[in-house]
């Protein structure tokens, strides 16, 4: 794992850009963006994907695998956390002298130029900031943004506009939110998370007041996350909205009703005004308020805020069906965290019916399945009817000695709804063997699991036969690029 120098000054010239780790869903957008603005871009990445193949169809060559070779005249490098140190083209850029830059770094020298709306929180991010790109369209708006996910209806996860808002989904993961001259400050959440970096919870909110302080308009936080109310206690900014369903929020939700199609109102000054979601599950109805208030805030009227946010219908890994073989429906979720693996099956619980659901979970680093493997179980018991958890995916960490999918498999407190595999080829045999019609099998996790849901499909179209009524959606798997979340 790469520790990214976020003191380093940022030069307005770039050069040539080369990005290390481009295919994944955070690095090719903003690869897309940095070449629409005229910079020379290259690239490589572990694996060839879809996601590639649409960058060198915008003329941005990329290369397979990681050789030093790749760097070629390239004057700065792009890299994530996730990049080992002994990756050869970063050794390439380090012997040269070159400028080596985090992707937020680089992030931040494409959006500080604009007005810029930041997203931030543990959970909940890339989906508020899908709402607020897709109603500031609506609204006849041309915002530029980064998204961390591919915005279903524009089948991208950034773009360059002409209007003067840029709204991008900022990292805390690392600190490197605090990047950015942000003038709008989103808050879904403040959980103690990414602690391997922070060293402690108090460390993660002091970040995120500095966040929110540093923003130059107004800060929406919400009124219902334990730890965001411990930093909305701390804030001195002039404008702070509150968003949920606390009765003493400035956008309070209300009668939520997820049997159908979600529905929702927001009372703002003493008026309710009612809404309707193309996304299930009810955290979207709270993520639809936060996403509203920023509208509000930035000048637009609260019936027409809450009706563009309606258009919005989801993002990539954001609950999204590949296909559907013998009435099993495959999903995949980004979920890799306890509460978003409650708000992601509490969701699908919604639509299934009176199918089960099969949770296919993959283990986030290794510090975080040490840390919670009793949440995650508790949470996967409670919400799931049967889990299948594969092995860690250790992304930037290195491995720690005892410490797999087991860990959480273990913390069950009935031990015949799961089972622990860690083999993926097993797994995917196992989940097709235990499905039955009407059944939602969803993989969770922010590492490579959705690269297992092709297997998964496979291996159901065997045991279903070739006369089973199969359809798989068009949405691609995203590249996991270097394992980052």
């Amino acid at each position: 794992m790469i520790k990214p120098d976020l003191d380093i000054e940022i030069p307005d010239d770039l050069g040539a850009v080369h990005f290390v780790g481009i295919g994944g869903s955070g690095m090719s957008g903003i690869a897309r963006l940095f070449a629409a603005s005229g910079v020379t871009v290259t690239g490589s990445d572990r694996n060839d994907s879809k996601t590639a193949g649409k960058l060198r169809a915008l003329g941005i060559p990329v290369a397979v695998g990681h050789d030093a070779a790749n760097v070629g005249s390239a004057d700065t490098l792009v890299v994530t956390s996730a990049l080992w140190p002994d990756n050869p083209e970063y050794l390439l850029a380090q012997e040269r002298g070159l400028t080596i830059l985090h992707r937020s770094q680089a992030l931040a020298w494409l959006v500080n130029r604009q007005r810029l709306v930041a997203v931030a929180g543990a959970h909940g991010k890339t989906t508020s900031t899908g709402m607020i790109v897709t109603a500031l369209l609506e609204l006849d708006q041309e915002p530029s943004f980064v998204n961390g996910g591919v915005i279903s209806e524009l089948g991208t996860s950034s773009a360059l506009g002409d209007g003067e808002i840029f709204v991008v989904e900022a990292d805390e993961s690392d600190g490197s939110f605090l990047l950015y001259d942000t003038a709008v400050a989103l808050i879904t959440n403040v959980d103690p998370d990414h602690l391997d970096h922070y060293g402690s919870v108090e460390a993660v909110e002091d970040a995120f007041v500095r966040f929110a302080e540093a923003s130059t308009e107004f800060v929406v936080i919400s009124s219902d996350d334990a730890g965001a109310l411990r930093v909305s206690s701390r804030l001195e900014h002039e404008r702070v909205f509150t968003f949920g369903e606390a009765p003493d929020a400035d956008f309070r939700v209300h009668s939520i009703e997820t049997s159908g199609p979600v529905s929702y109102a927001i009372e703002h000054q003493g008026v309710s005004y009612p809404g309707r979601l193309r996304v299930p599950g009810r955290h979207n109805a709270i993520n639809a308020a936060g996403a509203v208030a920023v509208l509000v805030g930035l000048g637009f009227a609260p019936d027409a805020a809450i009706e563009a946010v309606g258009a919005f219908g989801g993002t990539g890994r954001r609950f999204e069906l590949h296909g559907t073989v013998g009435g099993v429906s495959v999903y995949d979720d980004y979920a890799h965290h306890p509460t978003e693996v409650d708000a992601a099956l509490t969701a699908a619980r919604t639509v299934v019916g009176e199918g089960r659901i099969i949770a296919v979970h993959q283990p986030h680093l290794y510090s975080r399945t040490q840390l919670m493997a009793g949440e995650f179980a508790e949470t996967l018991e409670r919400t799931a009817d049967f889990t299948i958890v594969l092995d860690v995916c250790g992304a930037r960490e290195d491995p720690v000695p005892g410490v797999t999918g087991a860990l959480v498999s273990e913390r069950f407190a009935d031990p015949d709804h799961v089972v622990y595999i860690d083999d993926w080829q097993r797994a995917a045999d196992f989940m097709a063997s235990y499905a039955e019609p009407g059944d939602f099998v969803v993989t969770l996790g922010c590492g490579d699991v959705n690269l297992l849901v092709p297997q998964l499909l496979e291996s159901l179209e065997r045991v279903a036969g070739p006369s089973a009524d199969s359809g798989a959606a068009s949405a691609e798997p995203v590249s996991s690029g270097t394992g980052g979340e």
